[in-house]
């Protein structure tokens, strides 16, 4: 820890919607991962911001990176411990970010357990998803990250053509779009999801561990969308050459994955997936 800068207490803290554990990675001095219901929510390092734990979180960073070069102006739904925010404000100097999370009582914690001040240029917005972005400046945002979860479980209001068209108004023009869900044996959320994305955005791509995008385990996948255009090729190398040897998706192949799945309106009896409870046993 930096000298001056408070040293965090793990341990189980409430918040508005329920309990969370603040947790010491044992193997980085400064890891911290952020755990509800027994299931990680967020995982930061104090001192690198740019190292990422989560496969789906270095899958995000994939895209940002291909970006243009340069500062953003970030959207975050879904605030957690602010790892992309952190990220982006290490790589991209000057960017500024818009945290958008309804947990009052988290961001609280955020503050001052993992030093939310050391982030320049972010503001949080104690708000729902929907609520928040409606607030939003039309054609404000390069980047849009849609990260929220209820344990586990994506919120389904967040993944509709209703929601998918205000985040089309919020994004500039070339602005670019990150989803992260999960899904397990079928896949059957994330090809409506994709559908729902695809029929807003002309450019889209799926991304993850292979295993998950055959259905054969619970886990994260990445939608990245554009307006304009997503470097679809480098990015296809930089997922395979990860960790995680990850799949990219797009095209005819990504057509041939949502095999007509419909897209989501606001109404459907959707629900989105809950892991079996080994996955984080």
């Amino acid at each position: 820890m930096k000298r001056g800068l408070r040293e965090p207490m793990p341990g189980t803290y409430q918040t508005t919607f329920g309990e969370v554990e603040l947790l010491r990675d044992l193997d980085r001095q400064d890891g911290w991962v952020l755990s509800k219901e027994g299931v990680p929510q967020s995982y930061i390092d104090l001192q690198d911001p740019t190292y990422l734990d989560f496969e789906y979180v270095r899958l995000m960073a994939d895209v940002i990176d291909l970006l243009d070069e340069g500062p953003l102006n970030c959207v975050h739904v879904g605030g957690g411990a602010c790892t992309i925010p952190r990220y982006v404000a290490a790589t991209r100097p000057g960017s500024r970010h818009i945290v958008i999370e309804p947990d009052g009582l988290l961001v609280n914690l955020i503050r001052e357990q993992l030093d939310l001040k050391a982030v320049p240029k972010l503001k949080v917005r104690v708000a729902g998803g929907r609520e928040g972005t409606q607030g939003l400046w039309d054609g404000s945002a390069d980047l849009f990250v849609l990260d929220a979860f209820t344990g586990a479980t994506m919120p389904v209001e967040l993944a509709t053509a209703e929601y998918m068209a205000d985040i089309a108004r919020v994004l500039k023009p070339t602005g670019t779009l990150l989803i992260n869900l999960a899904d397990g044996k079928g896949l059957a959320f994330a090809r409506r999801l994709t559908a729902t994305v695809r029929e807003r955005f002309g450019h889209v791509a799926l991304m993850a561990e292979p295993g998950i995008l055959r259905g054969r385990r619970f886990g994260n996948l990445i939608l990245a969308a554009s307006p304009y255009r997503l470097p679809v090729d480098l990015l296809t190398r930089a997922a395979a050459g990860g960790l995680t040897q990850a799949r990219c998706m797009y095209g005819e192949t990504l057509t041939k994955f949502v095999a007509g799945a419909p897209p989501i309106k606001d109404g459907d009896p959707v629900l989105a997936p809950v892991p079996p409870p080994a996955v984080f046993g």
